[in-house]
């Protein structure tokens, strides 16, 4: 009885502890991001778009995107994540072809997601039951 008391235990810290980090790499992931596309909207409402910094501002994005999906997806839903990758490369696509105002909904979409993602990853009572 006592062994298996100490197993359940150590059991029990090991999940806590895994889950504390994925939920502080989700968190400063999801930060990054949303400081990222806030800073990149910034630049695409503006009358006089920087083409060039907008541009090296969506690689950047994407880049580390990328990145950190890698990572994410070991425990995140992967719809979830591909939602946000859709989102991305729609807004990769109009800044592209230089149609910012029609990229700022993907941006904003993109951004709710992120949120959505956090949200939901969060240890709450009603994401446990």
């Amino acid at each position: 009885m006592h062994k298996e008391l100490i197993i359940c235990i150590v059991v029990v810290v090991v999940i806590t502890v895994l889950d504390i980090f994925t939920q502080n790499f989700t968190n400063e992931s999801i930060a990054y991001m949303d400081e990222e596309l806030s800073y990149l909207k910034e630049n695409l409402i503006i009358d006089e778009v920087d083409k060039d910094l907008v541009d090296n501002k969506m690689k950047e994005i994407y880049e580390n995107w990328e990145e950190k999906k890698e990572k994410l997806a070991y425990y995140i839903e992967h719809d979830e994540l591909e939602k946000v990758n859709t989102e991305l490369s729609s807004l990769k696509a109009n800044i592209l072809v230089e149609e910012y105002s029609q990229g700022v909904p993907n941006l904003e979409m993109c951004k709710f997601i992120l949120n959505h993602i956090k949200e939901k990853t969060e240890i709450k009572i009603k994401n446990i039951f």
